[in-house]
């Protein structure tokens, strides 16, 4: 994947920005009452899987518990239900999700077991940083977590933002510690969770959208998954089009991570469709979307099941645990 090279701060763009909450909700109301049956569907569960970057980010995280995350990364679905599916685990199978993201205490985990698997190369470990979730610690200490993960094999940041200079419009400020973070990225690709539950209103959602992607983001993604109000569809459309807006003033693609309440096949299938509507099928790859879940991948393999059988199977078979 390329790296978006920023751009200086545009201060007039965000000062003509004003989102049409009545367009947002029509959109939105609109891509509820669409949706894909039989084989079609069959298709974009397999997709989901791909654009999944598999997530623990718990306090009881152990090295057991990090291996068997990147083992289900490597072999989401039950090899059975894949050949039925006309596909096969080889080298060249690509049914394996996009990433996993742990904290970075346990991305030098993450990173010994992919080896072993053979599959560093194609399963992206990510890391969250800075002060993860609240964002809330000294810059110093921010870059340094992004330093400290990426020096452990991380190839992928989950920054935060702080939210508290998007609520008081100090937006200089936010695009220079973005720039900081990103710097210390290195190679590693970053993305900017803006936590938007809490950013107060879409106009700022739009604007913080912006200010991430011109300090540089690859990726700007909702939440943390930590927040009361996480990936709302009204939260993906704005975002999408500051995204498309950005495309078309720049000539860079960046790209869009939906994370926090994201649990059940509709709501993934509903995502794709949002992408497919506004940003086009190009954004459709694991390059420029991401889904960041923990629990979505059992509900798409229950789906997957009961596709191919007929039968529906009880949640618990397709656990992690």
């Amino acid at each position: 994947m390329d790296q978006n090279p920023g751009c200086e701060l545009d201060l007039g763009w965000l000062n003509s920005v004003s989102v049409n909450l009545a367009a947002i909700k029509n959109l939105a109301a609109k891509l509820e009452t669409k949706g894909v049956k039989g084989v079609h569907r069959a298709a974009w569960i397999l997709k989901s899987i791909t654009l999944i970057d598999l997530t623990t980010l718990g306090g009881d995280d152990t090295q057991s518990n990090v291996s068997r995350l990147c083992f289900k990364a490597f072999r989401p679905l039950a090899e059975d239900l894949l050949e039925e599916l006309g596909f096969h685990y080889n080298e060249s199978c690509p049914i394996h999700t996009a990433a996993v993201c742990v904290y970075p205490s346990k991305v030098k985990d993450a990173v010994q077991c992919l080896k072993q698997l053979g599959y560093y190369d194609k399963i992206n470990v990510a890391s969250v940083a800075t002060g993860f979730p609240c964002g809330q610690t000294p810059l110093k200490t921010r870059l340094e977590e992004i330093r400290y993960a990426v020096e452990n094999g991380a190839k992928e940041i989950d920054i935060v933002i702080n939210r508290s200079l998007v609520l008081t419009g100090e937006w200089e400020e936010l695009y220079r510690e973005i720039q900081q973070m990103k710097e210390a990225c290195g190679k590693a690709h970053m993305k900017s969770i803006l936590a938007t539950g809490e950013l107060g209103t879409l106009n700022n959602v739009f604007k913080a959208s912006v200010v991430a992607m011109m300090a540089g983001s690859d990726f700007i993604k909702t939440s943390t998954g930590k927040e009361s109000v996480n990936a709302t569809i009204n939260f993906g459309i704005v975002m999408s089009r500051a995204i498309k807006e950005y495309y078309h003033k720049m000539g860079y693609k960046v790209g869009l991570k939906p994370a926090g309440g994201i649990r059940t096949t509709s709501d993934a299938i509903k995502w794709l469709i949002l992408v497919k509507e506004v940003l086009g099928d190009e954004w459709l790859t694991p390059e420029l979307f991401r889904f960041g879940a923990s629990g979505l991948l059992g509900d798409l393999e229950c789906n997957i099941y009961e596709f191919v059988t007929g039968k529906c199977p009880n949640g618990y078979e397709f656990s992690m645990g």
